[in-house]
Order: C-alpha cells, then structure tokens, then sequence
C-alpha cells in the first residue's frame, strides 16, 4: 500500500466523512459527498461528482465532470472518462404524483456496479441498475441499459456487444475455433457461449 500523502486540492468540496486512500489526487471543484470510500492511487478530476456513499477501489480514475451517483461500486483500477454518468434513479421524478416535490424517502437509489479494469468512455450514460463486468469497455457516447459481460466492448444507442476486448483494451483477433488472442499482450481467450469469454492465459 502506498504511504504517499493524499492530494486534495484547495477548491475541491471533499465531506471530512469521506476516506481518501493514500496517494489519491482530488482535483479542482471536484466534490466528494459524505461516506465516499475511495482506495489508494485513486486520481478524481476537475468537476468530477462522487455522491454518498460511493466505493471504489484503488487505481481508479475518475475524470473531469464525470458524475457518479450514490449508490455505484467501482472495482480496482477502473477508469470513467469525462462526462460519464452513472445514474441511480431507475424511474426519475421531480414530483409525485399528486404534484408535491420528492424528498429522499420518496425513492430507492439504485446503483451501478463496475467489475475491475472495466472502462467507461467520455460522455457515456450507464442507466441503473446496470453490472458492468471486469475489463470491459464502454465506447464514448454509449447509453448502457442491461448489463456488459466482462471484456465486452459495447457501443451505440443502446448500447450492444460489438467486440470483444482484452485487459489492454484492444479489440482481440480471432485466431478460430471460438478463441481469440491480445494484439498486444499475446494473452488468449476463450468464447463459451454467445455471451462470455474466459481468458486462458494471461501475460
């Protein structure tokens, strides 16, 4: 674990409830809500929102003006580009339906979870309740609406498989035989149904 001081720069709104694990930067007017826990190394951009409550683990990185509502789980290492969002109203209202404004006991918040390594693109929606699985990649402007299997690179309105991608991030070549290999690690995987890869080697 990194004994690197946490960097929380002056302008930023970070609640004194929130843990801030060593080495982890918060950048300009960022704000981090009551009960965030954020592990080691984790940077949060300019503008970023983190709402109440919200986990994630270490080596994340969150960007600018990226807005992640309470209650998303974030896994290690995963990274939500600019202007993502991660939802948590499944049914969003203002009011009720006899027209008074909603209070917070007048809804559930749903989160998202996001499995280690996964990747959220710059302006991407991820509707809750969504799961999105370890290594995955979400294309820039995507709005996922059911959940992405782990190493599945999904794109479009709403978002659908459309390769799948290994823990660098490149799509894979498919060498046959329901199997696929990294164009940049040598690491190979494996297809074993319509719906998920395993991976048989990693380096």
């Amino acid at each position: 674990m990194s004994n690197t001081p946490v960097k929380i720069l002056e302008s930023a709104d970070v609640d004194p409830s929130a843990q801030i694990g060593p080495g982890s930067s918060i950048w300009h007017l960022a704000q981090v809500r009551d009960g965030v826990v954020l592990g080691a190394n984790c940077i949060v951009g300019r503008g970023a929102y983190i709402g109440s409550g919200v986990k994630a683990g270490d080596n994340c990185k969150i960007q600018n003006y990226a807005l992640v509502y309470e209650p998303a789980v974030l896994g290690n290492g995963v990274f939500i580009g600019p202007a993502a969002v991660l939802t948590n109203d499944e049914f969003p209202r203002a009011v009720n339906p006899d027209g008074t404004l909603k209070s917070g006991s007048d809804w559930d918040a749903v989160g998202v979870s996001i499995g280690d390594g996964a990747s959220i693109g710059a302006r991407a929606v991820c509707i809750a309740p969504v799961k999105i699985g370890a290594w995955a990649l979400v294309a820039a402007g995507a709005v996922v609406t059911k959940d992405v299997p782990s190493f599945a690179l999904v794109a479009g309105v709403p978002a659908k498989r459309i390769r799948w991608v290994g823990r660098a991030g490149q799509p894979l070549t498919d060498i046959g035989d329901n199997r696929f290999k990294c164009p940049v690690t040598g690491a190979l995987y494996k297809e074993v149904n319509s719906n998920e890869l395993v991976e048989e080697s990693a380096k």
